[in-house]
């Protein structure tokens, strides 16, 4: 297992695209968190925090997509580290003004959203330019899922000792620019100085002008749902079985779940249609959602939880696979910034639904939600199969093209259906 991942930070430039990219993105994963409690140090409501952390996610769900779309066109340099240090100083100003006048609160968070860079989607689109096998890049993907975990993690322990040791302000302040020196050091890199998005056809839709895409977009639409339902349904269950304690150690399960899972994904080679495997994957979500509604005593449950993460970092690495092939050319990156965005969506979607279900139903019909919502994302998966099993519309027509490092005739990887 750890042949795999070492081959591929031994490889030149990988390690520090993979921690560049994961530093960048810290203000990002911490974002919530931070606003909460810098709110409520400075004597807020918890209604005014989640509004304002709300008005951040919304901000960062559309200008993910958009500012995808001008790293296609413009290049990495040019609109990463501006977009960095312009959500940075958005934040900054947040944390110097406080909640002193609100409009400017909201405007602040909201630039703050608006300009964090597209760095998960710049990453993606530049492991096919530093790992020249096919074979290499998936395990990527799946490292890249697994990073994720360890950053969401990490992140809110971070907020939490940087509020310890100084301020919930300064809090704001050093992750802001923790990331800042993250989007940096990716930029900076001779692959993404080098990196250019191969010639793309203009269209108003860009990515989303691809039917397979689309209908990957609507799965993990629904996939957010699950996850963002679990983190409300647990609530009620953990105020019945011992309180805060047992709510951390289900988020943490979930967490731990999902990155031992991504890790073992990612540890072979899987041969097969990624679209049937992608399917698979998700039934296998679905049919780990469900013992989640047995609601047993806190330690079988913790366990049950952890089980329930096991299989969603494998379908978010095997739709990266998906995304590259069905992306048309030239709009990569803005077409995993637009998975990204959906994902966020979904999970806040998610949250809204379980909230009204919970306060009706109790803990019991919150757990279902996320059963109901990945049995849908399987049949989004499985109507429109033929589409996301075709080979996608983007046609390699560059050498160094972000869609196939290998430079195959056909818009897919050249070594056939192996990931």
């Amino acid at each position: 297992m750890a042949t795999g991942y070492l081959e591929i930070l031994r490889a030149r430039h990988a390690a520090r695209l993979l921690v560049g990219t994961l530093v960048g993105r810290l203000p990002n994963a911490t974002a919530a968190i931070a606003i909460v409690l810098f709110v409520r140090a400075e004597g807020g409501t918890y209604t005014l925090a989640g509004a304002l952390a709300a008005v951040y996610g919304v901000a960062n769900a559309v200008g993910q997509p958009v500012l995808g779309r001008i790293v296609d066109l413009r290049g990495q340099p040019r609109v990463q580290l501006p977009a960095a240090v312009l959500s940075a100083l958005a934040m900054a100003l947040f944390a110097f003004w406080g909640i002193g006048s609100l409009p400017l609160a909201y405007a602040a968070v909201a630039g703050a959203g608006l300009f964090t860079p597209p760095l998960e989607g710049g990453l993606r689109a530049l492991w096919p330019s530093v790992l020249r096998r096919e074979d290499q890049v998936h395990t990527a993907y799946a490292m890249d899922a697994v990073a994720q975990e360890v950053m969401f993690t990490v992140g809110p322990l971070l907020v939490t000792l940087c509020t310890s040791l100084w301020s919930a302000q300064a809090a704001l302040l050093v992750l802001n620019v923790i990331g800042v020196l993250g989007a940096l050091s990716v930029v900076v890199s001779p692959p993404s100085r080098a990196w250019r998005s191969a010639p793309r056809e203009a269209h108003w839709l860009g990515a989303l002008r691809s039917a397979g895409l689309l209908a990957l977009l609507a799965a993990f639409l629904f996939i957010g749902m699950a996850l963002g339902s679990i983190t409300v349904a647990s609530v009620p269950y953990a105020d019945a079985h011992g309180g805060d304690a047992v709510y951390g150690w289900l988020m943490a399960a979930l967490g731990f779940g999902a990155l031992v899972g991504g890790t073992l994904y990612g540890a072979r080679q899987w041969a097969g249609e990624p679209a049937r495997r992608l399917r698979v994957l998700v039934a296998l979500l679905v049919v780990c959602y469900l013992p989640l509604m047995l609601m047993p005593d806190a330690v079988p449950m913790v366990a049950l939880t952890a089980l329930a993460g096991v299989f969603l970092a494998p379908a978010i690495a095997c739709a990266f696979v998906l995304v590259d092939r069905h992306a048309p050319r030239g709009t990569v990156t803005e077409a995993f910034s637009w998975l990204v965005t959906t994902f966020t969506v979904g999970h806040s979607v998610g949250t809204g639904v379980a909230g009204p279900v919970v306060e009706a139903g109790g803990a019991l019909w919150g757990f279902a939600v996320p059963a109901v919502a990945g049995g849908v994302s399987l049949l989004v998966l499985t109507a429109t199969g033929r589409v996301v099993a075709a080979p996608g519309q983007g046609a390699v027509v560059a050498a160094g093209s972000e869609n196939d490092p290998n430079r195959a005739v056909e818009p897919r990887f050249s070594s056939g259906d192996r990931a």
